[in-house]
């Protein structure tokens, strides 16, 4: 006669359904298939404070004297002078994304090790996710959305080559890769492919677009130095 199982610990529904989610939210942040629907973002903040403790906070009170300190930041960001107010501890990425609307830089691992999130910080890369904001008071920032000409709209070279080279499946990693390939084409107009590989090793795309994003890369390199001799 076979032995009875023993009784398995019944979880209460709200618990187990918690559970459920917090697997599914980090098969999603893993595989980098988040899309930004009102309803992901607010179940991505819920992964983000259970998970990432470190990287939580309670949401910041705009209204001045309700006793949250409040410090002026100013920045030039986009090629545009920026005032405002910011709460200590607000990240880099938080101000971004949340009180100034730009979204080209990705919340990803909040750890700083995916690179979803990179910006420019006076012409060098860098995590906006774990970067207080008044880090970067009196420096230049630059996000995805400064990339294109403010006149006339027109897309960069790097944009526009990552679009005819196709060196993207998802896109979630696109900012930090366009970002960084931005920066070493500022210092290096024509980088070899081993170069090119080096500067973008810290940027990770779970959907293994890498040779296109490489082959971007170096078509982006191409258009800029014609640009360039055009010029």
């Amino acid at each position: 006669m076979p032995r009875p199982r023993p009784a398995r610990p019944c979880l209460p529904n709200a618990q187990r359904h918690g559970k459920l989610e917090m697997i599914a939210l980090w098969w999603l942040t893993a595989s980098g298939a988040f899309v930004e629907t009102e309803t992901l973002f607010v179940r991505k903040r819920i992964y983000r404070e259970a998970s990432c403790p470190r990287a939580s906070r309670e949401r910041r009170p705009k209204a001045p004297g309700d006793g949250m300190v409040q410090d002026e930041l100013s920045l030039t960001l986009n090629g545009h002078a920026v005032t405002c107010r910011v709460s200590e501890g607000l990240s880099l990425l938080d101000l971004l994304r949340e009180e100034l609307g730009l979204n080209g830089p990705k919340y990803g691992c909040g750890l700083a090790q995916c690179g979803a999130c990179t910006v420019l910080i006076d012409g060098t890369p860098a995590r906006a996710c774990v970067l207080r904001a008044e880090k970067v008071a009196a420096h230049e920032v630059t996000t995805l959305e400064g990339l294109a000409d403010p006149q006339t709209g027109a897309l960069h070279p790097l944009q526009q080559a990552f679009l005819s080279r196709e060196g993207a499946q998802c896109g979630y990693c696109l900012n930090g890769m366009v970002m960084s390939a931005r920066a070493l084409l500022d210092r290096n107009p024509d980088p070899s492919e081993d170069e090119i590989r080096a500067a973008l090793r810290h940027n990770l795309c779970r959907c293994g677009a890498h040779l296109e994003i490489v082959a971007s890369v170096r078509e982006a390199a191409r258009l800029m130095r014609e640009a360039g001799g055009a010029a």
